[in-house]
């Protein structure tokens, strides 16, 4: 017999409570709450023969991962390598932002090498999915449309086709018919999720589900949902710009935090192919605040353009302003320019920013932030033919970087003359490289190897 029971979940993070709360203690979200109808399902005993045994590790029989090529060289970077079969993989993004897009053109190279695809749609009729797959030169015999919310009956048509690739756009409004909540909902996402997942690893078949964000650019849903799934991707952009990025966050048969970049064009998504010729496209030459950067996305080393502005402040307090980079990273290294370089920047405002929409949290970005900050406030320019790298620790110094041969050797290719280099990743190979290594040991000597 089941059991109903009433639970109050956080909408923005899937917090559980017993009751309501003004503030969700998991996302401090306020007036967040909402009341959902749980059931739970008593099961009967379990037959003893029915029950799993613990194996040896030693008698475990290793399986060699199955995969599918996209033939979309950016996707396949980021999933490790293409479509792992009976994996989950979770796209998240804003709307707009190109989630339907990219995985309609994926599905149009998986039907050309005779892959049996399903995509099922919870949003769209499928007049409108038609059309978009005439645009995107995805109208083919072998692609199979769905439209429909109910989860039975999806189910059925995956193992009635044989699907060997699943779409599902989006996760929030396909739902499960023996559950009450509505759908969107946490109990039916999670529930919906939890389904698919059995499926997928059951019938040996991939799966890519699709999911709305939050304000604060996380999936909707539960938390556990991100668990569940084998990978988790993020489409990021500007819907003003033309550039997209497509981020790994989780991957169980991958690298994790792996880029792809797209441009969105009239005809669909574009592969960027080199970055960083992307990145620095209109980089102003020799002037004030302005630096060069190698910095590693993933396996992969991408220069982009850092600028700074230090101007005089009118207000009590001075403005820190940083895009792209981490606000309280920025402080930092303010504090750590006036304490051991003598920079003092209490009278002037700060702003910082990345080129080209990219959001960097590699900490051997912070020799170039520091430096373009000094940049501006002495009015000179650091050379266009040098590229920077290092971490910068509280007492002045320069560390090492991870992948040092990587950024330089990406560097040496995009034409730069000289590359500043913590001393401490001094080595045989990058003295071999073609490009000019200044070497530095604080901060100090940055300044005066750089602008002296």
């Amino acid at each position: 017999m089941a059991k109903g029971k009433n639970i109050f979940f956080c909408t923005e993070c899937g917090y559980e409570s017993a009751k309501w709360m003004g503030q969700c203690p998991g996302c401090k979200g306020w007036n967040t709450f909402s009341e959902e109808k749980v059931v739970t399902k008593k099961s009967g005993n379990v037959r003893l023969a029915d029950r799993v045994e613990a194996k040896k590790i030693t008698e475990v029989k290793s399986e060699d991962e199955v995969r599918l090529m996209t033939h979309i060289d950016e996707l396949d970077r980021v999933l490790g390598g293409g479509i792992v079969k009976g994996s989950l993989v979770l796209i998240g993004g804003d709307p707009g932002i190109g989630k339907s897009t990219l995985l309609l053109q994926m599905c149009s190279h998986l039907v050309k090498d005779n892959v049996k695809v399903l995509y099922v749609s919870g949003e769209e009729s499928l007049s409108q999915i038609m059309m978009r797959g005439r645009r995107l030169n995805a109208y083919d015999d072998n692609l199979l449309l769905l439209c429909d919310n109910d989860l039975s009956n999806i189910e059925d048509k995956i193992e009635k086709y044989e699907s060997e690739v699943v779409i599902v756009d989006s996760i929030q409004t396909i739902a499960a018919p023996d559950i009450d909540n509505a759908p969107g909902t946490v109990t039916q996402v999670r529930e919906v999720t939890s389904r698919l997942l059995k499926l997928a690893k059951t019938h040996n078949t991939a799966i890519f589900i699709v999911g709305h964000v939050t304000k604060d650019g996380q999936v909707a849903g539960p938390r556990t949902l991100e668990h569940m799934v084998d990978s988790v991707l993020y489409f990021e952009g500007d819907e003003s710009e033309g550039v997209r990025l497509l981020r790994a966050v989780k991957n169980r048969f991958g690298s994790t935090n792996e880029i792809g970049v797209f441009n969105m064009t009239g005809e669909g998504l574009e592969e960027v192919t080199n970055p960083s010729q992307m990145f620095l496209n209109g980089r102003p030459e020799e002037v004030p605040g302005s630096v060069v950067i190698a910095t590693m996305e993933g396996t992969r080393s991408v220069l982009v353009e850092l600028q700074a502005l230090v101007a005089d402040t009118s207000f009590n307090m001075p403005r820190r302003t940083s895009v792209g980079v981490d606000y309280n990273r920025v402080n930092l290294l303010i504090a750590v320019l006036e304490k051991r370089a003598g920079i003092y920047l209490g009278s002037y405002d700060c702003y910082v920013n990345i080129a080209g929409g990219l959001k960097l949290a590699d900490p051997a970005s912070d020799l170039g932030v520091a430096m373009a900050i000094v940049s501006s406030f002495k009015n000179k320019p650091v050379p266009s033919s040098v590229a920077i790298i290092g971490e910068v620790g509280l007492a002045g110094e320069i560390r090492g970087v991870t992948s040092a041969p990587r950024r330089v050797t990406e560097a040496e290719k995009m034409g730069f003359k000289k590359i500043v280099v913590p001393i401490s990743n001094k080595s045989k190979d990058l003295d071999k490289a073609g490009i000019d290594i200044i070497y530095v040991k604080n901060i100090g000597d940055a300044i005066q190897k750089i602008f002296v």
